[in-house]
Parts: C-alpha cells; structure tokens; sequence
C-alpha cells in the first residue's frame, strides 16, 4: 500500500503540473471504487480551476473554488500526468482532463481507491475529522504521544499505526522508525516513557523526511508521479530483511505477525 511518502511524493511530483490547470471533464469508464465515484463527477467539477494540491494524512486534496477532488490510492492506485489522448489500459479508471490537453490518470488494479467531491471543508468529511495529528508537524511530539500512550496495553507499533494517533505511519515506516529508537514492537505503548517517546517522535520524523526526500519506498505497484521509481527501499535497515545481519549489531532481523502485519525486527538492538 503507498504510504504517506509515496502520497507525498505523488502530490509533489504533479502539483506544479496541475495547479493553476482548469478541468475540462472528468472522464470516469468505472466508478467502481472503495465508494463509487459521484455519477455527477463530471458536471460538478468541469470548468473549475484547481487552485492547489494538498495532502492529509493519506488523502491527497484537488482543491477548487467550488470544492475538493479527493483521491485515495488504495493499495495499488496511482496517478499519471498524460497526454488527454493517450489510450486507457484495463486498469485506468478515471481522467481528470485539463486545459493544457493533458489528463491526471488515476490507475488503481484492486479499485481500492476513492475519488469523490467534497464540497464541505475537508477537515468536516467523515474520512478525514477523526484523523490524528500529520507525524511531521509540531503537533505531533513527545508530549503529545505520551499523553495519547498513557495506559495503552495495546502493543507500539498497532498503537503507531493507528490513524486517530498520528496519520501516515505505515507499516514499512513503523517497523524502521521503532528499530531506529531501539525499541520493541511488542512493548506496551503505555510503558514508553517520556524519553521513549522523545526518540520515537524523532525517528519517525527522520525516517518519513528521508523517505519523501528519495522519493518514497519502491513498492510493487508505486512508481513517482513523473513515473520515476522511489529510492528509499535501498536504505532499509529492518522492513523486509528477515534472516539478514543486523545492520548496526550484526545480529539477525526477526520477522513476526503483529496485529496481522509482518513486524521485523532486531531482537538485540530492541530488546
């Protein structure tokens, strides 16, 4: 699944080729998505001007005078910046066409995805009021996930992952940002102290700001919005590495099921 990275880099890499573009039509051949897409899509968005790309948590913002395209990628979507001509393949289910001629493609193969119209403030939309603090803005710091950690058996890295804590750690994201604080997945959230919290806090922020910086994690179905792979995935240090040497102890990188999701992890360096 595209995380938070890869949404980032997908709204930096086509926000300046969009922004200021008026919509000519929206285009849909199906709207069979995580919720289908409005029937009145076209009508509602043809001729306004797309005055900026924004992002929340993993919800990327196409906002008008009017209202906001909001577009989620699912597990396997993706966006093109096209040619308006260029032709469909099986899985391209919606194009946004522009003035300039050319057409932001959304490809989404498991149609996980979402495209809908807000007109409301997005902040109001049920999918995005209860969402937590975004992991790289002041709001979300020592203090705050140790409030939210306080009395929480849950184990950290399901309690990292939970949207209404922070938004966008997902789980490549969770199992390096634990092993650079050297700390287990397993471990109770309600157990990190207010030191843990700090060097958590200061992991994921480092670990998310490198990501987007190299363009996200190489995954299986994401490539860039100018279609250039992400570079991150070179620079892994536990996600995906079961049976290899630690990188900073040389032991060997565990993987387990938590919460049904592969955790990996050092088991001297994070004991």
């Amino acid at each position: 699944m595209p995380e938070l990275p890869e949404v980032e880099t997908t709204r930096r890499g086509i926000a300046p080729h969009i922004e200021g573009q008026r919509i000519v039509r929206v285009v849909v051949r199906d709207g069979r998505l995580r919720q289908p897409v409005p029937r009145r899509i076209n009508q509602l968005t043809s001729g306004q001007l797309i005055r900026a790309v924004s992002r929340r948590g993993k919800y990327l913002l196409l906002e008008t005078a009017a209202g906001s395209l909001l577009i989620h990628l699912g597990m396997s979507g993706s966006l093109r910046l096209l040619p308006a001509g260029t032709a469909a393949e099986k899985h391209d289910h919606v194009d946004v066409v522009l003035a300039d001629g050319r057409c932001l493609r959304l490809r989404d193969p498991r149609r996980f995805g979402l495209l809908l119209w807000l007109t409301e403030d997005p902040a109001l939309h049920p999918l995005l009021k209860k969402l937590g603090p975004e992991p790289l803005e002041s709001a979300f710091g020592a203090a705050y996930l140790n409030e939210r950690a306080r009395g929480r058996v849950l184990a950290v890295k399901p309690f990292l992952m939970d949207a209404q804590v922070v938004v966008g750690v997902g789980n490549i994201y969770a199992n390096e940002a634990l092993f650079s604080a050297a700390i287990h997945p397993r471990r109770a959230a309600g157990d990190l102290s207010r030191d843990d919290c700090r060097r958590l806090v200061k992991s994921i922020k480092e670990v998310l700001r490198r990501a987007i910086a190299q363009g996200g994690t190489t995954l299986r179905n994401f490539v860039a919005g100018d279609g250039r792979p992400g570079y991150f995935k070179q620079q892994l240090k536990v996600y995906d590495r079961e049976g290899a040497p630690c990188l900073v102890c040389g032991g060997v990188i565990t993987c387990e099921r938590l919460s049904q999701r592969a955790t990996y992890f050092c088991g001297c360096c994070q004991c």
